[in-house]
């Protein structure tokens, strides 16, 4: 189907979640909504029930041959069913374990596109190491080109999930017979909830692209969409779609664990709204800019502008119950189902799920990792952007910054990590480069990744926060400012919480304010994958930073969307590149 389209080569065999090549890389995963339902039967009957196991061998992948799997009649044969092999499946691919795969976890795809690409964080070639072709030293350079096979295998990975949400819906049209009129809107909902959050990524990372949103499309009816039709699209999708989805905080566990529910969605059209000045530009290269208090962005039979939506949806969200957690770190411990910040998450569990966590990993020093219990690549870093913007080496020290980086000494459970000459591992924020080859650091450089509590051995029950109402606060502050009224109060909440000294009323009337809110975001969500679309919102993406010199013609911003892959454009002739290509 996929290839069929023109959008990428590969094909997925959708219903029985069994897929050729990239396909199948969540094998042996089960659907997070199943969790408590696999663990209770097992405290009640012992062993699984054959019903059960019909259920948990449906939302997995396997090696086996298709014809092994049940007949369509035996896979939709009730509304349970019908709803475990339509919609829970689709969560299989939210995490994932292998490059490119998951929205946040693993190497080589959304997280790393959106951080790596910024001046937040560097994998610096080391010596033999991090090199890999020039790939990391060219997303921090953006010298990516249309032929990186990474590139493609993002957006296979954003499509794949988008194609199985089309395949999802038809099925479901197909069965409604076994449905409630209740059913079917609500399964349809969180359907239809989840395909526009990938059009979403798909729409921020590559501007124009392919909206497809139905069955059987052939490839000469795939157009490209200019951006704001795709952004429209998606912002009127979660609207209509909000009020049918369950109103749960799916980051706690029990039936709605993991899940799409309302407040995800008012989560996105808040970073909807916020960057529609981006969004609705649809040629980012021509030095014309739009202004969030122009944009007309209706909510019901509501007019009003962008930056007046963006804090219409984060007071929906005060008013399904978030409030930040006490301590910061709270949202990233191992128990952190329990935060009443996060809003969305990708579940971990190395005994139901096989999603991964591997960022930490990929951080620390092999010394470091070795005591950690992790499988250390001693790689990325943070940039001296960021441990400046921290205020490292002076007396103002964020109070964060210990929470989030590995820095100078380190110790686990009290004892100083050595290395192979016996010496103890220091770490070098100041020393960072984008090459350290050579270098007394090239071992040691640079402030690593910290922000999740390591369980004694390995990171396996931390779920990774994808959303979460801090950042929620920031937005507010962020859009009230550019809508001419105080956002002070909603910054203030975060610098309180973070221990840090509140912000005057009379500061937000200087030109320093939206520069502090920039770096207040950073020295807050630092690690969690918003730097590269914040730098683009606040005109900074396209610049020059720490060892980052500007391109030739990049004062046109045509780095800000990536360009659309080249194996892409050769299936389908219907699209074109994007500008600056």
């Amino acid at each position: 189907m996929m290839e069929e389209l023109g959008i990428v080569k590969e094909k997925v065999m959708h219903n029985q979640n069994v897929g050729s090549g990239e396909g199948c890389k969540t094998q042996g995963s089960v659907s997070f909504i199943l969790r408590n339902f696999i663990l209770a039967a097992k405290r009640h009957f012992g062993i699984l029930p054959l019903s059960i196991v019909l259920l948990f061998t449906l939302s997995s992948c396997s090696d086996e041959d298709p014809h092994d799997y049940l007949e369509e009649k035996e896979a939709y044969a009730d509304a349970k069913s019908l709803y475990v092999n339509t919609v829970a499946t689709l969560y299989n691919y939210i995490g994932g374990k292998d490059d490119s795969q998951g929205l946040q976890g693993t190497a080589r795809g959304v997280w790393d596109y959106n951080t790596f690409t910024t001046d937040e964080a560097i994998s610096p070639t080391r010596g033999g190491d991090w090199y890999d072709g020039g790939y990391w030293q060219n997303l921090y350079l953006h010298q990516w080109t249309e032929d990186d096979n990474e590139l493609y295998d993002m957006w296979k990975y954003l499509y794949k999930v988008v194609i199985l949400c089309n395949g999802s819906l038809a099925t479901l049209d197909a069965h409604d017979d076994l449905l409630s009129a209740e059913e079917l809107e609500a399964y349809q909902a969180e359907v239809r909830a989840i395909r526009a959050m990938y059009y979403y990524y798909l729409m921020d990372l590559f501007g124009r692209v392919p909206l497809v949103v139905k069955n059987g499309v052939t490839v000469n009816d795939v157009k490209q969409a200019n951006r704001s039709e795709t952004f429209w699209f998606v912002v009127k999708e979660l609207q209509e779609v909000a009020p049918l989805l369950v109103d749960a905080h799916s980051n706690q566990e029990g039936k709605y664990y993991g899940r799409v529910t309302r407040p995800v969605a008012y989560f996105l059209l808040a970073k909807l709204a916020l960057n529609a000045n981006i969004y609705t530009d649809d040629n980012w290269t021509d030095n014309i800019f739009l202004d969030g208090k122009d944009i007309d962005f209706p909510i019901g039979d509501v007019h009003m502008n962008a930056y007046d939506a963006t804090v219409v949806y984060c007071n929906l969200l005060d008013a399904c119950g978030y409030r930040l957690a006490d301590n910061y770190a709270d949202n990233f411990v191992v128990t952190n189902e329990n935060s009443p910040e996060n809003i969305f998450v990708i579940p971990i569990d190395r005994f139901l799920y096989t999603n991964v966590f591997e960022n930490i990993a990929r951080s620390c020093h092999y010394s470091h990792g070795g005591a950690l219990g992790l499988n250390a690549s001693n790689g990325p870093s943070a940039t001296l952007t960021t441990v400046n913007t921290f205020y490292y080496g002076s007396n103002f020290l964020d109070k964060r910054y210990a929470i989030n980086f590995y820095s100078d000494t380190v110790r686990v459970k009290g004892e100083l990590i050595v290395l192979d000459d016996g010496k103890p591992l220091v770490y070098m924020p100041l020393a960072i480069k984008l090459d350290v080859t050579g270098s007394p650091y090239e071992k040691t450089a640079g402030a690593r990744m910290a922000k999740y509590e390591v369980d004694n051995t390995k990171l396996d029950k931390n779920d990774i926060v994808l959303f979460r109402y801090g950042d929620a606060l920031l937005m507010e502050a962020e859009a009230l400012f550019r809508n001419g009224k105080s956002g002070v109060r909603a910054l203030n909440d975060i610098r309180r919480r973070a221990g840090m000294p509140e912000v005057a009323e009379m500061f937000e009337d200087t030109k320093e304010y939206l520069p502090f809110l920039l770096s207040e975001r950073l020295r807050e969500l630092v690690w969690e994958g918003w730097r590269r679309q914040d730098l683009i919102r606040f005109g900074q993406f396209h610049e020059g930073y720490d060892m980052r010199p500007k391109l030739p013609n990049e004062d046109t911003r045509y780095t800000t969307v990536f360009p659309i892959p080249q194996a892409a454009l050769e299936l389908n002739h219907n699209l074109t590149q994007n500008p600056g290509y």
